[in-house]
């Protein structure tokens, strides 16, 4: 079982539970979402800060909006990726990673998840 697994258990749970109340987020995603992006994507202690950070500043003071995780990521070489493609075959893309700014040394992504590639995921 992976690290992130554990951290994310509590979190499936919380977002199971909160299906049946009425949405309450001025985020989106959603702060429970968003908690579990960082956790998928980040180490703990960087996950638990902006998870953390989120959530406090999920109130009446702070106007809300689009906030997408931001993670730190160094992409591999394009022929690695290339040679993975032939190797699996098709994949389903669940996650988009897209730069924070246009530099040479970028290493800050926001994530997007594609929610249709999870539908068609469950729906085939």
């Amino acid at each position: 079982m992976a690290i992130k697994n554990i951290y994310l258990a509590p979190i499936k749970g919380y977002q199971f539970i909160s299906k049946m109340l009425p949405a309450s987020c001025r985020y989106y995603p959603s702060c429970s979402e968003y908690a579990s992006w960082q956790f998928e994507f980040n180490t703990p202690h960087r996950a638990f800060y902006a998870t953390s950070k989120r959530i406090l500043s999920c109130n009446q003071f702070f106007a809300g909006g689009i906030d997408y995780p931001l993670i730190r990521y160094s992409p591999k070489k394009t022929s690695s990726i290339l040679t993975f493609n032939t190797d699996c075959g098709k994949i389903t893309i669940l996650y988009w990673l897209v730069p924070q700014s246009i530099e040479a040394d970028n290493t800050y992504y926001y994530i997007l998840k594609d929610f249709d590639a999870i539908n068609d995921k469950y729906t085939s």
